[in-house]
């Protein structure tokens, strides 16, 4: 038995690109909705299509013109009293917070979730899909997407922090008694079919 899962970083929104915490509710912006369209997915993700619950992952995914199942463990980290919140208004408002949790963003900002139960979660939802035999396809959030390589590959979630996920980017996994990694790039780069 082998599964093939694709991670997709949901396209670009105002809060990518204005330097905010993202909202659920957010939708994507006009330039993140035209490089979605432009999207190609290989015809063997499309028949097991997951998605995070938030808005901007349902407009991806149908703007790749994906059917897609909805999965809570797939949404982005809750960002508690930061959210839809831009990072230079934290910053005037609360002095050295924005400095402290970069310095170690896993904890978690007030209110929000940690990465750790981040990592969890996703986990949990990356065991199930490991019993999968065939290729899935997930639409999810640039720290989800940290949080399952951390699962999958054993590695810490700090150093997961290190590895850029821009919008509508890659990560292919395989399982077959145990995950790797097989690839990370860009929407624009080519996949393996």
């Amino acid at each position: 038995m082998a599964t093939t899962l694709l991670l997709i970083s949901i396209a670009a929104t105002a809060s990518n690109r204005e330097g905010r915490f993202p909202n659920p509710a957010e939708p994507l912006d006009p330039t993140g909705a035209r490089d979605a369209a432009r999207a190609a997915l290989p015809d063997r993700f499309r028949i097991a299509v997951h998605r995070s619950p938030a808005r901007a992952a349902a407009e991806t995914a149908a703007a790749m013109g994906l059917a897609t199942q909805e999965q809570a463990a797939l949404a982005d980290l809750s960002h508690g009293a930061w959210t839809g919140r831009s990072f230079a208004d934290i910053e005037s408002a609360e002095p050295g917070s924005m400095e402290r949790w970069l310095a170690d963003p896993t904890q978690g900002v007030p209110g929000g979730e940690a990465m750790e139960q981040a990592r969890r979660r996703v986990g949990a939802w990356l065991d199930e899909v490991a019993a999968f035999d065939g290729p899935v396809c997930a639409i999810t959030h640039p720290m989800i997407v940290r949080a399952a390589l951390s699962h999958a590959l054993g590695l810490p979630l700090r150093a997961t922090l290190a590895v850029d996920v821009a919008p509508l980017s890659r990560a292919v996994l395989s399982f077959n008694r145990t995950w790797r990694l097989q690839s990370l790039g860009l929407a624009s780069e080519s996949m393996p079919s």
